[in-house]
């Protein structure tokens, strides 16, 4: 943990236990946002490691932390205009008690002692809200009445590369920003028993959670952390945790029971996983199969272990040990290419990324993603399918990567595709944030004719 300059509560007046509070809070804050700039490295990881280290936060505190900070990211394109030093001053203290009004936390003890520490300076006279901040226009105002000598857009809350590599049009600009600067809810997907059993038995555990009008098997767990090893579906492999847009990779890739599928870039086989589970729901019995590969160790074995916990069989593993095959060449019904990239659909989860990352992080995989999806095809025997996905939103690893495999490959052929959301029928299909709640991510699906 880099440490940053801890001015006195005496400087800032702190007075009362909850203005002590909040000064403390403020201090770990500021020391755990510092790190994240300084480190370069994802905030959920900072703040594991700091909550390790510092057993004495109790729930409540790491909230009060947790959320303050990633609030801090979410709403950075404005609140780096207002907090531009390095140090805990009254613009660290303004930004605090507005981020608060921002989310509507409801610690408002705390955030009246921020807006005093900050307002103890001439230069600042911020104030609690008058009226709900509903829209991400309705936040611009709030914040432009409070900094009136600084101008906000709402287009700000994205970094202005994001928008240079990614096709938004016009009039879906700020569902956009309104999608990015929220909180998803947390999805998952019943396995091995049906959408009704998994949610009475989430009751069960006082867990609240609702299906999906878009496919059988998911449920919306909320925004509430929930301890998962402390849920007896997820303990039994009843429950398995992944986006509502992830899902849709999937359904799209629609595995028959006999199938056999190889997911080239698993991971820790989240895909793979989904892939099992549509196979089981139609036959049980069934024959498929479903090969996982990855140039890393441990998440493979991650899989296994969840894979053992879910109860199915026909998993198996093969690691990418070089540029050769892992499997056998011209022998899978299906193949599944969920290529490494700028991860930019999963900003709702991982605001941080936004500003630590520059748009090289587009540019320079496109290379790779037409290299993995090239070798993956060799795969494919005839008449299989080749899917090819990301949690991209940037052309130029998405439609620009299948385009150009497509030019070099036209024995290959894109299926259309019907949006899950929308309805409507595409070749190539983004499902962005906004469309049901959920990560962004591409998918785009060929066979292979000849």
């Amino acid at each position: 943990m880099v440490e940053s300059s801890t001015p006195s509560t005496n400087a800032f007046q702190a007075q009362t236990s909850a203005q002590k509070r909040a000064f403390s809070y403020s201090n770990t804050i500021h020391q755990l946002f510092t790190s994240v700039f300084q480190q370069k490295m994802p905030a959920d990881r900072i703040v594991g490691e700091y909550f390790r280290a510092h057993k004495k936060h109790g729930s409540k505190d790491r909230r009060v932390i947790r959320e303050s900070l990633f609030a801090l990211f979410r709403w950075w394109g404005w609140l780096k205009k207002v907090h531009t030093s390095t140090e805990q001053d009254e613009s660290w203290f303004a930004v605090l008690a507005t981020v608060a009004e921002l989310e509507g936390h409801s610690w408002s003890q705390f955030s009246e002692a921020w807006q005093s520490f900050a307002n103890q300076s001439d230069k600042f006279n911020v104030q609690p809200s008058t009226q709900p901040l509903v829209t991400v226009t309705d936040k611009c105002h709030f914040v432009q009445q409070n900094f009136a000598e600084v101008s906000f857009d709402t287009k700000d809350l994205l970094p202005q590369w994001f928008w240079d590599v990614t096709d938004v049009s016009p009039e879906n600009e700020l569902a956009l920003i309104e999608a990015m600067s929220s909180r998803p809810p947390i999805w998952g997907r019943a396995q091995k028993q049906s959408t009704a059993q998994l949610l009475s038995e989430l009751q069960r555990d006082d867990i609240t959670a609702t299906g999906s009008e878009f496919f059988t098997d998911s449920v919306n767990l909320g925004h509430k952390s929930i301890n998962l090893n402390a849920i007896k579906p997820y303990l039994q492999g009843s429950l398995e945790i992944q986006d509502l847009g992830s899902q849709v990779i999937g359904q799209v890739c629609n595995p028959q029971a006999s199938d056999n599928w190889w997911d080239t870039c698993s991971g820790a086989g989240g895909k793979s996983l989904q892939l099992r589970s549509l196979m089981f729901n139609q036959d049980n019995n069934g024959t498929g199969t479903i090969t996982a590969s990855d140039i890393r160790k441990k998440p493979l074995e991650e899989l296994l272990k969840r894979a053992k916990r879910a109860g199915f069989k026909g998993i198996s593993v093969a690691a990418w040990k070089d540029e050769t095959l892992p499997v056998t060449a011209n022998h899978f019904d299906g193949v599944l290419v969920d290529a490494p990239c700028s991860c930019t659909g999963t900003w709702r989860r991982n605001p941080d990324m936004r500003w630590l990352d520059d748009t090289n992080v587009v540019n320079d995989k496109h290379a790779l993603q037409l290299d993995i999806l090239t070798r993956s095809a060799k795969a494919v025997k005839l008449d299989g399918q080749l899917v090819y996905a990301t949690c991209s939103l940037s052309p130029v690893e998405n439609e620009h990567v299948v385009n150009a495999f497509l030019a070099q490959h036209p024995h290959f052929a894109l299926l259309p595709l019907q949006h899950p959301f929308t309805g409507q029928t595409t070749k190539q299909l983004t499902v962005w944030p906004q469309d049901a709640n959920s990560d962004g991510m591409f998918v785009a699906k060929m066979r292979r004719k000849a």
